[in-house]
């Protein structure tokens, strides 16, 4: 707790906050990126101890929840086929597909096993090797780095039994779609203090120039949720937009150069389509020639597949921050973790999963 302690002190966390509240004089929209920093804003109350002015927008930066149906609908598929060791983290699971989730695959007979690492299913396929062990890589920039190597491992080890589901997305394109939508509000962005860990912060001064936004790097505690919404208001009150690091702690300008040599190695730069936003242009990585004989999707025959998202959902306006979830009328009554419509009700990074978790039953609070 040492290092968590120090970045929940009261009295610093009063101090931010009579500084963000004699900065403000206007009314501003800022998006916190990561479904890890709203479950922190809801959990310690900040957003409802800011002043009335600052509307604070949560962004679509949950990997589940981004995941996009069909995809879960082709992981159901192949979880489902007899001789498939399917392997995923936990908050997988649960996720909605078309008609089922994985948990409903592994009481149907499938093989579903929750996995702590990638390379646990690396282990699985050498230690099953009459069985095609399949794990579902999913995740931004933050996890695609062990997703990567263990590609790269099983191409070493010459493994012909294991393959990805391969999912994973990209924060600056996502950065650029909610600024060019026709209904954006955002005016500033806390960026994903763990994503910028692995990838530096090197590609946000040109998104902070192009759409004259500040861009401030922001980690996870509430001093450092506080520090950065202090930051873009003190720049949006000038009217400045630049990229600052409020998590010097542990993001470099640079990065992670060895993180980043190996998703260069693995993955290429894809189309990529979001949950409940559609395609984002160059917004995901693929599977890198070298490395297709890994790739699930080809392995296995799971094309022609038709998804069906519930019409009761509206998680695809929460991640962009269009409404709260709160406001959401399936909220709360058809739609609740243990019997959730979208996946923002489902992941512990959801921001549907944070209201509800926390309480936020109504609008208001301020």
């Amino acid at each position: 707790m040492k290092y968590q302690q120090e970045f929940r002190d009261p009295e610093l966390a009063r101090k931010l906050f009579d500084e963000i509240r004699a900065a403000t004089t206007k009314p501003w929209a800022i998006m916190e990126v990561c479904g890890g920093q709203t479950h922190s804003i809801i959990r310690n109350g900040i957003d409802q101890l800011l002043p009335k002015e600052i509307e604070l927008i949560h962004g679509p930066g949950c990997p589940v929840c981004v995941t996009p149906l069909e995809l879960i609908d082709k992981a159901l598929a192949i979880a489902a086929k007899p001789g498939v060791i399917f392997c995923s983290f936990g908050d997988m699971l649960r996720v909605p597909g078309s008609e089922k989730d994985l948990f409903r695959v592994k009481s149907d007979g499938g093989d579903v096993r929750t996995v702590y690492s990638p390379l646990d299913a690396i282990k699985l396929a050498q230690e099953n090797p009459d069985r095609e062990v399949v794990f579902f890589g999913v995740g931004f920039e933050t996890t695609a780095p062990p997703n990567a190597m263990a590609v790269f491992q099983a191409k070493r080890l010459g493994l012909k039994n294991f393959s990805m589901l391969v999912s994973h997305v990209l924060v600056p394109p996502a950065i650029a779609a909610i600024m060019e939508s026709p209904t954006n509000r955002v005016q500033g962005f806390l960026a994903a203090g763990h994503v910028c860990s692995v990838m530096g912060f090197s590609q946000y001064p040109p998104l902070a120039e192009k759409y004259k936004v500040p861009i401030v790097v922001t980690g996870f505690e509430p001093l450092d949720v506080l520090e950065g919404i202090r930051r873009v208001v003190l720049q949006l009150e000038s009217g400045r937009h630049e990229v600052e690091n409020a998590y010097e702690r542990i993001v470099t300008y640079e990065g992670n150069k060895a993180a980043q040599a190996m998703l260069a190695d693995v993955f290429v730069e894809s189309d990529r389509a979001w949950r409940g936003i559609g395609v984002i242009p160059k917004s995901g990585w693929s599977l890198a020639e070298k490395y297709r004989d890994f790739d699930a999707e080809l392995r296995f025959d799971v094309t022609g597949i038709k998804t069906v998202e519930s019409p009761l959902c509206r998680a695809g306006e929460v991640l962009q921050g269009t409404i709260k979830p709160h406001e959401c009328p399936a909220f709360g009554k058809e739609c609740t973790p243990r019997k959730p419509l979208g996946a923002t009700m489902v992941s512990s990074e959801g921001a549907c999963a944070a209201y509800y978790n926390y309480g936020r039953f109504a609008a208001g609070g301020k």
